[in-house]
């Protein structure tokens, strides 16, 4: 049956007339000619509508919605559906659907932690879209070697541009529609962390701005995860050239938790990346946000969960002296997350086995605001207390201490203070 196309007098989306006649799969349709029936259909779904008129071709748009619907339940239940005629006619349909230019934002200072975002109006057809081609994907008749010639680079170009958008409900269907494709075709997986990489670079230098860069991390975590040892060259370079740098834009508590994640993959892999990760959080730590140091300080010590005591060595002054003035901070908040770090059993192991660069680094910064600092919950005498306590059961004993402000020519305390570190004791 041929499809009869008209132009809307009111936009300038193409209709299609004779729209409802295809709509209804009938019981008395046999099984033969169902394929020819399903073509059809993705044929029909490729008209697009326009949502920004919220009261032209109500009817059509339904009828659309409907046959979305079927097409979702007749790939799923239906066996043999999948023949190498439907595939050019699938990414088709797809693309007719999903590929198109970003409305841009209602506000020209967007700001994703503040404001609403932008959802997108087409969303009763775009979620079915999405929907029927991740159950393609998924397919157990799914077959890589005839879809490769459809879903190609351009695709997949296309496909993460789609990453920009405010709908956090579409940035999540991209998110699983990626991952299937690069599970599915080995041929794109360099291609698709290539462009990956790109996309970061141009937000890290360029433009500070892409909604999906949380997803596009989550994605990485498990492309990370799967990594074969040793690490190639190129992925180490992607950690320390781009996912390090990512830590400077201003946005980073919209994907700290993704990206952090991201590094602590990285360095289960190999724990000899330890040293350059840490030297380059010390290289970017902030100097004036706070909200930013606390994050910081919450990855540091997911990466001092896991790092081998051999590594620590390596780190443990630059890495100490930074906490030793975050302890210090006058921000509440950045003090006690750094004194956090004095109830992880692991990292106060690590200090015990290295107290004699760890201690003369850190002890008056610990005494100064056990004594002076200016909120209460800091400088109470329990907490001062608590900290005697922990040196005391991990038998850092007096002699030990002693030789470490002996040897220690660098540490300037008066004679008050080197007493008070033996009355700790």
């Amino acid at each position: 049956m041929l499809l009869v196309m008209l132009l809307s007098s009111k936009s300038q989306f193409v209709l299609c007339n004779n729209f409802k006649i295809l709509f209804f799969y009938s019981v008395d349709v046999p099984s033969s000619d169902q394929p020819e029936l399903f073509l059809k259909k993705l044929q029909q779904c490729c008209v697009i509508f326009d949502f920004m008129d919220t009261l032209s071709d109500l009817k059509m748009k339904e009828y659309k919605r409907s046959t979305l619907n079927e097409l979702v339940d007749y790939i799923t239940i239906s066996r043999g559906c999948l023949t190498e005629q439907t595939y050019p006619e699938v990414v088709r349909m797809v693309s007719c659907n999903i590929f198109r230019t970003l409305p841009p934002s209602d506000s020209n200072e967007f700001d994703p932690e503040e404001d609403e975002p932008t959802l997108e109006a087409s969303w009763p057809h775009l979620q079915l879209v999405y929907e029927f081609f991740i159950r393609f994907l998924e397919s157990q008749e799914f077959q890589p070697s005839i879809a490769k010639k459809y879903i190609d680079q351009k695709f997949v170009l296309q496909l993460l541009e789609l990453f920009d958008s405010e709908d956090p409900r579409e940035r999540d269907y991209l998110k699983t529609v990626l991952h299937r494709i690069y599970g599915k075709f080995l041929g794109l997986r360099a291609f698709i962390r290539k462009q990956i990489n790109n996309i970061f670079l141009r937000f890290v230098y360029e433009t500070e701005h892409f909604n999906g860069v949380a997803e596009l991390l989550e994605i990485l975590g498990s492309i990370i995860n799967g990594f074969a040892l040793p690490l190639k060259a190129e992925h180490k370079q992607f950690l320390v050239k781009v996912l390090i740098p990512l830590h400077t834009v201003r946005s980073l508590s919209l994907f700290h938790a993704q990206l952090a994640y991201c590094i602590v993959q990285f360095l289960e892999k190999d724990p000899s990346l330890t040293e350059p990760v840490i030297r380059g959080l010390m290289k970017f730590w902030p100097k004036t946000c706070s909200q930013k140091e606390v994050m910081f300080l919450g990855e540091l010590e997911e990466i001092l969960d896991v790092i081998e005591p051999s590594q620590f060595v390596k780190i443990q002054e630059p890495l100490f002296k930074q906490l030793a003035k975050c302890v210090s901070s006058p921000h509440f908040q950045v003090a006690e997350r750094a004194l956090y770090y004095w109830n992880n059993e692991y990292i106060m192991s690590l200090i015990e086995e290295n107290s004699n660069v760890i201690l003369p680094i850190m002890f008056s910064s610990l005494y100064r605001i056990s004594k002076e600092h200016w909120n209460p919950m800091l400088c109470s005498k329990n907490d001062f207390e608590e900290l005697k306590k922990c040196l005391s059961e991990r038998k850092l004993v007096k002699k030990n201490v002693k030789l470490t402000f002996q040897n220690s020519a660098h540490l300037c305390l008066d004679m008050r203070l080197i007493r008070s570190v033996f009355l700790i004791l």
